[in-house]
């Protein structure tokens, strides 16, 4: 597995788990604000291929804290583009700890195969933008993205979808669209745009919501999920 950092401790992004977050190297998308260019670019992932951290070392990270954490989140980057995922959380599981997944839905087949095995103890999918702009948005034609949604909604693991918005790119019909994808979903969030890295620096002129215009948007998608949350 190509590991790009450790984050020691999290107490938000596993839900009611103490975690650490391992982030892989290298996407399949290129979503211009993406705040996290260094992981998906390919000159920067070949710079950094230079200075990943070995599956040695995260490991002996682990097994110096089985007593403080309780899970790993795999995000970021993508992790399902890698080859290796299956046995990198294999090895996870075998130390003992809870596995949650950051993923943006673009490989059904892995994520199935993740949940066929009981690999995954919570899911986090991204949903960035209505199904009539995702090629636009990711680079990359996506017919997928739907069917990981069913199959995420579907399974019987905890899970979530997030959706990052900006003013610019989800007008309402935009959002209706989105909400509509995620019918029946137990658990939303929508996530405020944050300006100061993005993978293309035109999204850096672009706006986040205010925390009220956020509030009516959340009317948008009450009606067809079941919990909808504001972050």
């Amino acid at each position: 597995m190509l590991i790009s950092g450790i984050q020691p401790f999290t107490i938000l992004d596993f839900p009611d788990r103490i975690a650490c977050i391992v982030f892989t190297l290298g996407c399949n998308f290129r979503c211009g604000y993406c705040h996290n260019p260094e992981f998906v670019l390919p000159e920067k992932v070949r710079e950094m291929r230079t200075a990943v951290i070995s599956e040695d070392t995260f490991f002996r990270f682990l097994s110096q804290r089985k007593n403080l954490l309780e899970g790993v989140v795999i995000s970021g980057g993508e992790p399902t583009i890698h080859q290796d995922l299956v046995e990198f959380i294999l090895r996870i599981k075998k130390e003992g700890f809870l596995v949650k997944l950051d993923t943006n839905g673009s490989n059904p087949e892995v994520v199935q195969n993740l949940l066929d095995q009981n690999l995954l103890d919570y899911i986090a999918m991204d949903v960035k933008t209505s199904k009539e702009q995702y090629q636009s948005l990711v680079g990359r034609g996506v017919p997928a993205i739907e069917k990981t949604i069913s199959l995420i909604r579907d399974n019987g693991v905890p899970y979530e979808f997030r959706c990052t918005l900006l003013r610019e790119l989800h007008p309402p019909s935009v959002l209706a669209s989105m909400a509509q994808m995620m019918h029946g979903a137990r658990r939303v969030y929508l996530q405020q745009f944050r300006s100061q890295t993005t993978l293309d620096p035109l999204f850096e002129s672009y706006h986040a919501f205010t925390q009220a215009e956020m509030e009516g948007v959340k009317e948008i998608f009450a009606p067809y999920c079941e919990e909808v949350f504001v972050r």
